[in-house]
């Protein structure tokens, strides 16, 4: 559900603007101030703003710049003026649209589902989430390729990182050592099957809890290690 925050000083037209949002899915919040409005937008998040630009205490100019110096969440300005200067700045100061008022609500819900629509979009085109796999306080970042312990970011080495990926990738399988050794570093194990070994340890140093008893990697004896979920 999306969140709105209305910024009016005006109750009656604030009080409709949000029945009429409500009734068509939205979530909102209402400040009559206009630096209450800003603290509130400024520390909460919400997915668009309808800003008032005739407030006490703070004009929504002033709101509409500081709100943008943060955060480029939409911003829809409303006002009884009509002057194309006023528009002009309002827009100059990052809003994404300029009413007039007085305006149907039916309106304003049209243009907030448009903005928020658009919104999404850009969203959406600044390209794909990174792929992330997270087990029980476990945080891997396989495209950044970061991990996270507990929320504590923690360094592997790269064969470190490409093991513990490998593994919490297929949870619940058995792998060899063999099988480990010739997946992550590409080559027959040659009898070096213990640096598949070593690698495990250093891997349960650093995200097991107690390594006697580790929750993440097991080992099977006589067969070699599962990734339990």
């Amino acid at each position: 559900m999306s969140k709105i925050l209305i910024i009016e000083d005006e109750e009656a037209i604030a009080d409709l603007e949000r029945d009429y949002l409500e009734l068509s899915g939205f979530s909102v919040d209402i400040e009559y101030d206009g630096e209450k409005g800003l603290e509130t937008a400024l520390t909460k998040d919400y997915d668009l703003f309808i800003l008032d630009l005739m407030l006490p205490g703070i004009d929504g100019f002033e709101i509409c710049r500081r709100i943008r110096d943060q955060k480029n969440t939409p911003i829809i300005m409303v006002s009884a003026k009509k002057d194309d200067i006023d528009k002009i700045r309002g827009l100059g100061f990052g809003a994404d649209d300029y009413m007039t008022k007085p305006f149907s609500p039916s309106e304003l819900v049209a243009r907030v589902k448009a903005h928020l629509a658009q919104y999404e979009r850009l969203i959406a085109s600044r390209g794909p989430k990174n792929h992330v796999i997270e087990i029980r306080g476990l945080k891997i970042d396989t495209t950044a390729r970061r991990v996270w312990v507990n929320g504590v970011e923690t360094q592997f080495t790269t064969k470190e990182f490409d093991l513990l990926t490998f593994l919490a990738e297929n949870p619940n399988h058995v792998f060899s050592k063999d099988e480990l050794f010739r997946k992550i570093w590409n080559m027959e194990t040659i009898g070096d099957i213990a640096t598949v070994t070593v690698h495990i340890k250093k891997i349960r140093e650093k995200i097991e809890f107690d390594t006697a008893k580790p929750q993440y990697i097991e080992t099977i004896w006589g067969v070699g290690y599962r990734f339990r979920v």
